[in-house]
């Protein structure tokens, strides 16, 4: 996998206001379930859901590559698009906050990205 289809979903969570979008590269773990994650979070339940939606109509048009799994839409506090080697976040703040999923993959090498 290169990293174009990283930076289609970070664009993608970027055009609907994903804030503190950051990727972790979890090849070298060896016991992750994934080789990328993606993370970001937003304020509202609407932007969480809009963001995800976003990020899975960008890479069909972008990457020609349909979601896996889905979780999390109906309550939108932390919604998960599972691609089996990349798997997205998108928090509601305070979830992201909570959960600080970073923290648990901290030896993963991060990539921030900016608009």
């Amino acid at each position: 996998m290169d990293n174009k289809e990283l930076k289609v979903i970070a664009d993608a969570m970027l055009e609907k206001k994903g804030q503190d979008v950051v990727s972790l590269d979890l090849r070298s773990i060896g016991t992750a379930i994934s080789d990328h994650f993606i993370v970001c979070n937003a304020d509202s339940t609407p932007a969480v859901v809009a963001i995800a939606d976003n990020v899975e109509e960008r890479m069909i048009e972008k990457c020609r590559r349909k979601v896996n799994r889905t979780q999390g839409k109906e309550n939108a506090f932390w919604v998960i698009l599972d691609y089996g080697d990349i798997v997205v976040h998108v928090f509601q703040t305070p979830y992201r906050a909570f959960y600080r999923l970073e923290d648990l993959w901290a030896d993963a090498e991060r990539t921030a990205y900016e608009d």
